[in-house]
């Protein structure tokens, strides 16, 4: 039977439109799976990890309290006043932790009893063990200390051991718990995380075969369909270009009331559910390098195992950190290490090097493959020293802001060590907790070379492989020979001055006259040494290695070394 023409438009585009509402319900279907897990995460899991988070930062200050009473007790004179303040500073923050972990168990209640949502019951009912083991544990801790307290004012030494033994085991054993829950609160936000992008992939397909039958809708019956039709249609089209091209900050706006302003409206949750992915990502980008997180996720870097490669490994110290920190209240000493590290970072990641960790007041960070050129990775290791020791300046001209006073601000130093050679590097870690990292010889060197400057009173000091790799367009001084400790073989050391460009005509003549007295104190002409580190001193006054030198002529003067004595000096200590 033949159809009318109109007739057969009719019947395609019915038949279009029931797949488009189909297609439209399962889309739907599927973002309220996406909005399940988005929700989770969002109202439960990332407000629960940040209280527990919360939790661990109060017992930490709780553990700074500490330390400073038991360091001021052991004081000649002890500071009442001082140790009543950090006593009570103690009892505060153990409070706070106490009414955060009851608020965190309210929480898990509610997140219980919410039945709009499917939740990960089973792990919630772990952590709602693991929280008030948390709880007694830092209270366990918290009498402890009281006691120890006591104990010192009572003046009887025995107990006074026995449980400040028992007051530091305590200690660890609340690390050990807050740990556990932090795991297994890391562990469900990423298993959530995991999940909603599986939901979001798959709404994602749904969505873009939806945009492809309103586009096809669009170019075959535009002639026929109103304005109110193809615009909307436009307007969704542009906006998924906008977010393939990484714009996330789109939104379709449809004022009809038809199977489009449907579509928009999940497009508009899709992208939703995008920020809030891209959120967790940025987030997790301030722990790993993200260049690190996106060779992974795709599949670049291996998960297991571990290979060799030549690198430059970098460590920088603050200098007398400890004893900066006595003087600084929690807070500031960690707004204090923030601002550091910001500055110090950026000199690393702006010469494509990889911040490894953050130790204490220690930056550990790397050069080589496949983050850098195999060629370039000393040269730019060098670049990224001098540029933090640059960005040095900078930070102490800030410091006026960030104390608030412009009298009596700390003196800030940085000590820097830098070695080259082969490493292994990989995952390396636990089955629940690893890091992309380096290993080996070279990283130890790096390291005893940080802490040789405080030997030698200098600021970077780089081993042999590093200067050789590095090129002329730096200019170094040969320090020493030294045998450092866990190595047999003795290696030169180097003091990076700056580059060869900048470096004027009396720092040279100083570099020269050095290492000829380097040369005649290996030859062991103590007369000829001495002659050329004192000329040394008289270019550059208060040049500590040359000093070092001079006072161990006269040492070798009075004890003479070994008859097979190579020059090689051995460190005493790590």
């Amino acid at each position: 039977m033949r159809l009318p023409i109109s007739l057969k438009i009719f019947s395609i585009t019915l038949a279009l439109l029931v797949l488009m509402v189909v297609v439209t319900w399962l889309s739907v279907l599927n973002f309220r799976q996406l909005n399940n897990q988005v929700r989770a995460l969002s109202d439960w899991y990332l407000p629960l990890q940040q209280q527990v988070a919360s939790v661990e930062i109060l017992i930490r200050q709780q553990m700074v309290h500490m330390e400073r009473v038991m360091g001021a007790l052991g004081a000649a004179r002890p500071d009442a006043d001082y140790i009543a303040q950090e006593s009570t500073g103690f009892d505060m923050r153990g409070v706070n932790a106490d009414q955060i972990v009851d608020s965190s168990l309210r929480m898990l209640g509610e997140a219980e009893s919410d039945k709009t949502l499917q939740l990960d019951r089973v792990t919630l009912a772990v952590l709602g063990k693991q929280l008030p083991t948390i709880q007694t544990a830092r209270q366990d801790f918290h009498r402890t200390f009281r006691l120890y307290l006591i104990e010192v004012e009572e003046g009887t030494p025995r107990s006074q051991k026995l449980v400040r033994d028992a007051l530091l085991k305590e200690k660890d054993t609340v690390d050990v718990e807050i740990g556990k829950a932090i795991d297994t609160l890391n562990k469900l936000t990423q298993d959530t995380a995991r999940q909603a992008k599986a939901e979001e992939e798959r709404a994602t397909a749904l969505n873009w075969i939806v945009t492809a039958i309103a586009t096809a809708l669009g170019l075959l019956f535009a002639a026929f369909v109103t304005r109110s039709l193809v615009d909307p249609v436009k307007r969704l089209l542009g906006g998924t270009r906008a977010v393939e091209a990484g714009d996330l900050e789109v939104e379709i706006q449809v004022k009809t009331r038809d199977e489009l302003a449907t579509l928009a409206h999940s497009f508009n949750h899709m992208v939703d559910g995008l920020r809030e992915k891209e959120h967790i990502r940025a987030t997790f980008g301030q722990y790993v390098d993200p260049r690190i997180v996106q060779r992974v996720l795709e599949k670049k870097l291996s998960a297991d195992g571990g290979e060799r490669q030549t690198m430059s490994v970098f460590f920088s110290d603050l200098e007398g950190f400890t004893r900066l920190c006595e003087g600084l209240t929690p807070d500031m000493a960690v707004r204090f290490l923030n601002r550091y590290f910001a500055l110090m970072s950026e000199g690393v990641r702006e010469r494509q090097g990889i911040v490894d960790k953050y130790i204490g007041d220690s930056v550990m960070a790397f050069w080589g493959p496949p983050f850098t050129d195999p060629a370039d990775h000393a040269r730019l290791a060098c670049l990224a020293a001098l540029d933090q020791m640059a960005r040095l300046d900078t930070f102490r001209a800030a410091l006026p802001e960030l104390f608030g006073v412009t009298h009596g601000l700390p003196v800030v130093n940085v000590r820097m060590g830098l070695a080259s050679g082969e490493v292994t590097v990989g995952n390396i870690g636990s089955e629940t907790t690893r890091g992309y990292t380096v290993i080996g010889d070279t990283v130890n060197l790096a390291s005893r070379l940080e802490q040789a400057n405080k030997f030698y009173g200098t600021r970077i000091l780089v081993s042999e492989a590093t200067r050789t790799l590095a090129g002329d367009s730096f200019a170094f001084r040969e320090i020493d020979s030294l045998r450092v400790v866990g190595k047999l073989e003795p290696v030169k050391v180097h003091e990076l001055l700056g580059l060869t460009s900048a470096l004027n005509d009396a720092a040279r003549a100083a570099v020269q006259a050095y290492e000829t007295g380097l040369a005649r104190y290996r030859a062991q002409d103590w007369g000829a040494a001495e002659a050329a580190f004192r000329e040394c001193l008289s270019i550059m006054p208060g040049d500590r290695p040359a000093q070092v030198m001079l006072d161990r002529i006269a040492a070798f003067r009075q004890s003479p070394p070994e008859a097979e004595w190579d020059g090689v000096w051995v460190a005493g200590s790590k």
